[in-house]
């Protein structure tokens, strides 16, 4: 009986042992299943991913420099400083240096290129059907891509930010400060798409004014100053669009247009800055901020590209250049901000 008793214990306890012993195996396999969904929602939510983001700026100056900062600031303000890399090239001006830039790019197989002006956008888009393309600090992408029946979106795997300012506003901007000048007198770059359709409408809300409208093109930057004193010569008032050519040259034309007294209004603040006294201004930065947004929302949220329409700059500024206003004796009326130094 005892032997009995002793062997039904040892049963009992040994069935105890194996169920512990599966409870045990139950609740790890429970946990790593856990850690597993864990891991793979944590995964789905994209953290631990890095995106690789090319970026090729036309040229330096503070314009697209600012329009640069603006979206790395958006991108890494969302995803983190490890959840993205940046691979910035400048192209000098030179447009085969877009081509080389944007084309090493493809090969790396970013994640998305950032096309700061026309002829990178231009260049990217001739490049690549399957990247995402966003351009910035480009005015008229109709133009800029050849599109007849632009309806507000680009379409396939290109979109971006325009910088476009209001021409109509800019062509008022010169009545009211010059009501009495008769010679307007368009200086830009032949070789920019977007500086001539720019050219191309103000000229348009010009001559309904009433003003004489002559066009001085320059074909890059060994002729700038030679086209501007010819201009300066002619025109009671200079007005240079967003021009990446002119941008990078302000010194050049402010040696010439301030000596002759002659103003110019410009289309964006940079060259106000280098050699302007007015400008109706939007911000590159918030530009370049706005177009980063745009970035997050394909990279990280899955937004489709082809669907995102264009977006352009929420506000304008009628800014003035506070030294060169001086110096020609020009008082600009209330209503303009002055460009800080």
């Amino acid at each position: 009986m005892k032997k009995a008793l002793s062997l039904l214990m040892a049963v009992t306890m040994t069935f105890g042992l194996a169920a512990c012993g599966s409870s045990a195996s139950t609740g790890t396999e429970s946990s790593s299943a856990a850690s597993a969904t864990d891991t793979a929602e944590t995964s789905a939510a994209g953290t631990g991913t890095v995106y690789k983001v090319g970026i090729c700026q036309l040229v330096q100056h503070d314009a697209l420099d600012a329009a640069t900062q603006g979206f790395k600031d958006a991108l890494t303000e969302k995803l983190g400083e490890n959840g993205v890399e940046f691979e910035e090239q400048n192209a000098s001006g030179d447009t085969a240096n877009c081509s080389t830039i944007i084309n090493g790019f493809v090969s790396s197989d970013v994640d998305l290129i950032l096309a700061n002006a026309t002829a990178p956008l231009q260049t990217a888009t001739q490049a690549t059907s399957d990247i995402p393309i966003l351009g910035t600090s480009v005015t008229d992408y109709a133009t800029a891509l050849d599109i007849s029946d632009w309806t507000g979106t680009v379409g396939g795997n290109v979109s971006g930010t325009s910088d476009l300012a209001p021409l109509d506003q800019q062509a008022a901007m010169i009545q009211e400060l010059f009501p009495d000048a008769k010679n307007v007198g368009l200086l830009y770059c032949s070789a920019e798409a977007n500086s001539v359709y720019q050219c191309d409408v103000i000229e348009g809300y010009l001559t309904d004014a009433g003003y004489t409208v002559t066009r001085y093109a320059f074909t890059d930057t060994n002729d700038v100053t030679s086209v501007a004193q010819t201009a300066a010569d002619a025109s009671d008032v200079i007005y240079i669009p967003t021009d990446n050519t002119a941008a990078s040259n302000t010194e050049a034309i402010a040696n010439v247009v301030l000596p002759a007294k002659v103003p110019v209004v410009a289309g964006e603040e940079g060259i106000c800055k280098g050699c302007g006294v007015a400008t109706l201004s939007i911000s590159y930065y918030d530009l370049g901020y706005q177009t980063g947004t745009m970035a997050y929302q394909i990279l990280a949220e899955g937004a489709d590209i082809s669907t995102m329409p264009v977006e352009f700059a929420p506000n304008v500024t009628k800014k003035y250049n506070a030294a060169n206003c001086e110096a020609l004796g020009i008082t600009p009326p209330e209503g303009y901000e002055a460009i800080s130094e």
